[in-house]
């Protein structure tokens, strides 16, 4: 929210300074449309020029705005440095998930057994995606990052997610051939106005230089929450909601993808939509998410 008013302010900051510009130039009504200067066009120099002072007016415009508007930690609302931080005492709190992990699922394990390693979840069930990773466990030190981003559209962490999320799953982008959401349905997206899942998607395919696909999936019918449900009861859930849209069906067929969500709790969703991508055609399906809930006891 605090990101949003500031760039609102800053975008309203260089209309005005290039409306100035344009009636110190006599440019308005395009007076002198197409004329010169010195060689250039004055269309051109104006831009020059608007690009110039509208820097420092963006510059100076954010120095007043961090004073009115300081930047708070992404977990305790502590001042911070700047926007997308996370102050030191809440930095030691969250449990970053580092090897050795399992090969399948991506949660922690107790010790390093060896390269492929799996849980003993993914022993008994084995996933239908590939492989997962995740950043961090999801408990009560992480819970406030998500829920603030999910659903109180706190966005001045996403650019710092991402870049997270792009270096958790560095392994599986590298196997990938485009990424995409795990969808809203369109009343939920309305209601929350922003799909958490294809923000971050589309930040990690900038970093990535991989294609995203918003639309891919679509969930085809309105489930009730997951919140609460236990393992089965989630996963009858959501069985067969997702389909793959028709205008993306060719594309998939042998693809490598990368499904992007906030947190994975017992992976029956990215299962479901799994499920529908290899149903497809697609060759092998990846997840990818903020945080992931663990065993009691499990090693970050």
């Amino acid at each position: 929210m605090r990101d949003s008013i500031k760039l609102r302010i800053v975008n309203k900051l260089r209309e005005g300074l290039r409306i100035t510009l344009k009636s110190t130039l006599g440019l308005t009504g395009g007076a002198i449309s197409g004329g010169k200067i010195l060689g250039k066009s004055v269309s051109g120099r104006m831009d020059q020029m608007t690009r110039a002072l509208g820097g420092g007016a963006a510059a100076l415009s954010r120095l007043a705005l961090d004073a009115a508007l300081p930047a708070r930690c992404l977990v305790s609302d502590e001042l911070v440095g700047q926007s997308g931080q996370i102050a030191p005492a809440a930095w030691g709190r969250i449990q970053f998930i580092e090897k050795p992990i399992c090969e399948s699922c991506g949660a922690p394990l107790p010790f390093d057994v060896g390269a492929g390693a799996i849980c003993g979840g993914c022993a008994a069930h084995t996933p239908v995606y590939d492989h997962a990773r995740a950043v961090f466990v999801y408990d009560d030190a992480s819970r406030a990052m998500i829920l603030n981003y999910k659903h109180g559209g706190r966005m001045d962490g996403v650019a710092a997610y991402a870049r997270w999320m792009a270096r958790a799953g560095a392994d599986i982008l590298g196997e990938s051939h485009f990424i995409a959401p795990v969808p809203l349905h369109y009343t939920r997206l309305v209601r929350r106005r922003f799909n958490q899942s294809a923000i971050l998607a589309q930040r990690i395919g900038c970093l990535a230089r991989l294609p995203v696909a918003v639309d891919l999936l679509k969930r085809d019918r309105r489930t009730p929450s997951q919140y609460g449900k236990n393992w089965r009861e989630r996963h009858r859930n959501v069985a067969g909601v997702f389909s793959v849209r028709p205008r993306w069906r060719a594309r998939v067929q042998g693809a490598g993808v990368v499904l992007v969500d906030d947190v994975l709790t017992t992976g029956a969703t990215v299962e479901a939509c799994a499920k529908a991508l290899k149903s497809a055609g697609a060759r092998a399906v990846f997840v990818l998410t903020l945080a992931r809930v663990v065993a009691p006891g499990a090693r970050a």
